[in-house]
């Protein structure tokens, strides 16, 4: 994560703001920032979602190829993220500075994703011979505090609006069969996350955990948790972040708090990401539209 210097002076009034469970800008110690994005913002990709979480900003992109060669077995997923952390997005990520946080966020995400039970692999296969192979680019704008929260909830909008085309299989000639996939971008099959996890993460402020932490609230904490959890409660994968740790009641109590925080986000992410879908000929507004 980027680095903030504050005085000691300034961290103490973090900390007791925590511990009155009052932070700085006014929030509970489970509140979060506002949030928005919009989806189908880019043109040549079968889906897309722009996010802003407070002043963290993600571009995220789905593309679709078709996997003529049958690399990608039952046993391996045939989505790959790739994540590039703009220099302008933070002094620190100038030169290779964003390299290490960059191949951290894709393991995460490729972990979290790695469960079949939470996303639907099966609807990428063709006739069972064939197969989509999803690419997931992720770019980093601007970074506000809590990046992996806000990178897992726009892959899962852009994922919802990726459409995969729709395909068929022409007559077999000379043995091999042609593929012909249609040309309007809009026929095809809308991809379904309803089980998809995003990332919780918990920061470890005194004897207290906070959800979102801002940049300053990052820079007072000992540790961090993070957790995939999908919209039952199901946790795909937990990573601790920092060099502090947390004892076993500690751990505990950020594991309940952050699977319940997760149930009631994805809720709320859902129903937005369904609203925008029902945005019948709406106008997109954006920095990549013109």
């Amino acid at each position: 994560m980027t680095s903030v210097e504050i005085s000691d002076d300034e961290k103490m009034f973090v900390l007791h703001g925590v511990q009155e469970d009052v932070r700085v800008d006014g929030r509970s110690r489970m509140g979060m920032r506002p949030l928005k994005f919009e989806t189908e913002l880019v043109t040549h990709a079968n889906g897309s979602a722009h996010l802003r979480l407070a002043n963290t900003d993600v571009l995220v992109g789905v593309k679709a190829e078709l996997d003529l060669d049958g690399i990608h077995q039952d046993d391996k997923c045939p989505m790959e993220f790739f994540v590039d952390c703009s220099a302008n997005a933070t002094p620190d990520f100038e030169g290779r500075g964003g390299e290490s946080l960059a191949i951290e966020l894709s393991r995460i995400l490729a972990k979290a994703y790695s469960d079949k039970n939470v996303f639907n692999y099966d609807v990428l296969k063709i006739d069972n011979s064939f197969s989509w192979l999803l690419y997931v680019d992720v770019l980093i704008l601007e970074v506000g505090g809590n990046l992996y929260d806000a990178v897992s909830m726009a892959v899962k909008a852009a994922l919802h609006s990726t459409i995969i085309p729709k395909v068929t299989i022409a007559t077999v000639d000379g043995g091999k069969p042609e593929l012909e996939i249609t040309d309007d971008p809009k026929d095809g099959l809308r991809l379904q996350v309803l089980n998809s996890p995003i990332l919780i993460t918990l920061s470890r402020i005194g004897h207290f955990c906070v959800l979102d932490p801002s940049p300053e609230e990052e820079a007072c904490s000992s540790s961090s948790l993070v957790i995939g959890v999908t919209p039952s409660g199901r946790v795909t994968t937990v990573k601790k972040c920092g060099p502090g740790a947390f004892n076993m009641d500690s751990l505990c109590k950020a594991m309940q708090d952050g699977i319940e925080t997760g149930i009631k986000i994805q809720q709320v992410l859902m129903d937005k990401i369904l609203s925008e879908e029902k945005m019948s000929n709406k106008k997109a507004i954006g920095f990549l539209n013109k």
